[in-house]
């Protein structure tokens, strides 16, 4: 048997109260939503959640009555984040959700959409037996993918992870596809870049940031990186690249996807750098395609709603088999001024 966390430890982690935890952990009023999420993170961290699954939330005792989870018969819940840039009319999520309801379509299964709830009490007003599985759609907090783990509802995450969960995820394989896409920069001459988007938002982010970096140290182009294009709120990029010493402007700016290629585009042409003979500019996900973006990676959006379908329906069927990563490739798209190549 795992040895129990403590509510010490948490608090130890975590840099607070005993007391901050115990109210956090059992829904009590007395501590800010903010350091009730990190205490929530930090205790999943630790594992709290598989030693005590009872504990939270702290009244409730649904998941000692459910039914086994091989015999529930219901249906899927799609659960949207509450973002504003991560809903249904996306161009990125929509069509994700698109391949989602296709396949849950074409095995006759029905389907429940929701936006996440600003309170992380989701099954008070849903019945978890009713419910066979969650394909979650982007970022969602870590105190309602607890609870849904916590029911030992099947769970499968799109473009999404969380170190305090164990569950399915299905992602694009970022980092090969970046470091695919830095190293035909690197083919075409390129030498000094800069790296822009916002890093926090999203663990797909991350892992692009991670393909660009390793490209660069492999290379020996190591540069000094714009902090401010990291920053992570649009407006913070658009100063960044407007304060910059001309002198400083990178050959080529690799972004995060194809939306904040848009923004640094717009942002250089306030400035009066010519993109692409100055200054080019690359994106991924392939959403923009009017826009003078040198290169980005197309993804198949619908193919990962497709596969997450897959991966519920097995798991459901596969309960006790080790929890999966998914990585799909996706193909790199150089484009110029008169046509757009797939290599």
């Amino acid at each position: 048997m795992a040895k129990r966390v403590t509510m010490q430890q948490i608090a130890d982690a975590a840099g607070v109260s005993k007391f901050a935890v115990s109210r956090a952990l059992t829904g009590k009023p007395g501590v800010s939503e903010h350091t009730r999420e990190m205490i929530v993170r930090t205790a999943g961290q630790l594992g709290y959640f598989r030693t005590e699954p009872k504990r939270y939330p702290g009244e409730t005792q649904i998941s000692t009555e459910m039914k086994p989870e091989a015999e529930r018969q219901g249906t899927i819940l799609i659960l949207f984040p509450n973002i504003r840039s991560q809903n249904r009319a996306s161009l990125y999520w929509g069509p994700v959700f698109d391949g989602i309801s296709e396949r849950l379509n074409e095995k006759g299964m029905d389907i429940l959409t929701l936006t996440e709830p600003s309170s992380d009490r989701m099954f008070s007003v849903l019945n978890p037996e009713a419910i066979s599985g969650v394909i979650t759609v982007g970022t969602i907090s870590t105190s309602v993918l607890l609870e849904i783990y916590r029911l030992r509802i099947p769970l499968v995450m799109v473009d999404h992870e969380d170190p305090a969960i164990y569950a399915d995820s299905v992602f694009t394989d970022n980092m090969k596809c970046m470091k695919e896409l830095v190293l035909m920069l690197v083919g075409k001459g390129y030498r000094r870049f800069q790296f822009a988007g916002q890093l926090p938002d999203a663990a797909s982010f991350k892992e692009r940031w991670l393909g660009y970096r390793m490209v660069l140290e492999e290379k020996q182009l190591e540069g000094e990186q714009q902090d401010g294009l990291l920053g992570p709120e649009y407006d913070e990029i658009r100063r960044s690249i407007a304060e910059m010493e001309l002198e400083d402007i990178p050959e080529v700016i690799v972004c995060a996807n194809d939306h904040t290629a848009v923004i640094v585009l717009e942002a250089l042409r306030s400035r009066g750098v010519q993109v692409p003979e100055r200054c080019a500019v690359t994106g991924f996900d392939n959403t923009q395609t009017d826009e003078p973006i040198l290169a980005s990676v197309h993804i198949n959006k619908e193919n990962l709603g497709t596969r997450a379908v897959d991966q519920l329906l097995w798991r459901i069927k596969h309960l006790d088999e080790p929890y999966e990563r998914k990585l799909i490739y996706s193909e790199l798209i150089i484009r110029d001024e008169y046509n757009a190549s797939i290599l």
